[in-house]
């Protein structure tokens, strides 16, 4: 498994990869969860560390420094190789590039209807610290807010 940094022109392969990861959402929200100008927005204020097999993009995470706090988004691993502990390893780098930049704290949201992804955060030692409301810019079809959640870094 190789890791790197995204660069633009990968801006089309992790907007590819995180539609198929992010899928089971469709039962709150019926569009894709980014755009090809979303990611190379993102990639104006932060970057995304991808995981390669076989130079086959296979996971990838959004990490952005705000501050001394870090904060990671858009996790995403390709569905087959979901389960396969990618995902905690790629957690794990955007920790490590943010505690390297000098970040003490490391933040995500999650949607509060995905009901899973609280104890799996959890397991990797992030505690809910308050919540948010649901971007105006994605159209839900039920009621939902996010979830902020941190971990301490040092």
């Amino acid at each position: 498994m190789n890791t790197r940094t995204a660069h633009p022109r990968d801006a089309e392969s992790i907007t590819r990869l995180v539609n198929a990861a992010f899928r089971p959402e469709r039962f709150f929200i019926d569009a894709d969860r980014t755009s090809t100008e979303k990611v190379l927005g993102l990639l104006q204020k932060g970057k995304f560390l991808l995981a390669e097999e076989g130079g086959t993009l296979v996971g990838c995470v959004y990490v952005e420094l705000r501050g001394k706090r870090g904060y990671f988004g858009l996790l995403a691993v390709d569905p087959a190789r979901q389960r396969s502990g990618l995902g905690k390893q790629l957690v794990a780098a955007a920790e490590e590039d943010c505690r390297s930049a000098g970040c003490r704290v490391m933040d995500l949201t999650i949607v509060n209807l995905r009901k899973e992804l609280p104890g799996l955060y959890g397991h990797l030692g992030y505690v809910e610290i308050g919540t948010l409301p649901f971007p105006s810019d994605q159209q839900a079809n039920q009621p939902c807010h996010l979830i902020q959640m941190s971990k301490p870094l040092v």
